[in-house]
């Protein structure tokens, strides 16, 4: 289930300056704003399945700002805002009281994102339920936060792989399982198939994680468009808790575009 918030700029409260790389801070204000209704959300989450044995399941991804106006300072590793409004996206792969649950939480709340040197305060003006996906067999995707697919290369050092590399298809299809698998409480015994093509050049982006602390540490996405063919069941779990890993941390999430703008 998926959800468009639009947000304020209350520039008078800290100014309009993000940090150029901003995931981290921006996974770190949704932590804040869900711990605040920390019975609410262990009642969602339990009510949708995701609490087994301790754990729970992070089944929910979320985009970067679109942003209308904005200009980059380079020299200061600064995003500076120059809208007074922009558009947040959010979406989460249960539906069972979802919809309920993200008002409640998000409804008028102010959020706080940025770092040490610069933060920007939003205030939440509408939450909007966006259309489920309409499946396809082949569907044309962009992304509106990298995509990060990592594997354990030499040295037990993390490889991060570009969408050109010839592993990626199929480390897509074991992640999307993993995923499945959280969900359901089962394996996924249906046909399994995954045709992937990129459709233009990606572009590496490198995010800072824990920024200015001892355990200050980079990952590596990419964003591109691409076409894919998915049996429904497993395109059900990408679009709705992204592509690739770390998808609670604001990383794979997808928007759909027409063939026209493949």
């Amino acid at each position: 289930m998926r959800f468009k918030i639009t947000l304020q700029v209350n520039s008078r409260a800290f100014g309009r300056s993000l940090p150029l790389n901003y995931m981290y801070e921006l996974s770190s204000a949704v932590y804040r704003i869900l711990s605040k209704s920390n019975v609410d959300y262990s009642s969602w989450l339990h009510g949708n399945g995701f609490e087994a044995d301790h754990k729970r399941f992070k089944l929910f991804t979320f985009s970067r700002f679109v942003i209308p106006r904005y200009e980059i300072d380079k020299e200061n590793q600064r995003l500076n805002i120059l809208s007074d409004e922009i558009d947040w996206y959010i979406a989460f792969l249960p539906e069972k009281s979802t919809r309920q649950f993200i008002e409640g939480v998000f409804q008028f709340q102010k959020m706080q994102v940025g770092d040490k040197r610069s933060i920007v305060e939003f205030m939440v003006r509408s939450i909007e339920i966006l259309p489920s996906l309409q499946y396809k067999e082949e569907m044309f995707f962009e992304t509106l936060s990298p995509v990060c697919i990592s594997r354990r290369g030499a040295e037990v050092r993390t490889e991060y792989l570009s969408p050109d590399h010839q592993d990626y298809e199929r480390a897509i299809i074991t992640g999307v399982l993993a995923r499945y698998k959280a969900y359901n409480g089962e394996s996924y015994t249906g046909p399994l198939f995954c045709n992937f093509k990129l459709l233009n050049t990606p572009r590496s982006v490198l995010v800072k994680m824990k920024s200015d602390t001892p355990e200050q540490t980079f990952v590596r996405g990419y964003n591109y468009r691409f076409k894919i063919h998915l049996p429904e069941p497993l395109m059900h779990i990408v679009y709705n808790c992204g592509l690739g890993e770390k998808g609670s941390l604001g990383f794979g999430m997808l928007k759909e575009i027409p063939p026209k703008l493949k």
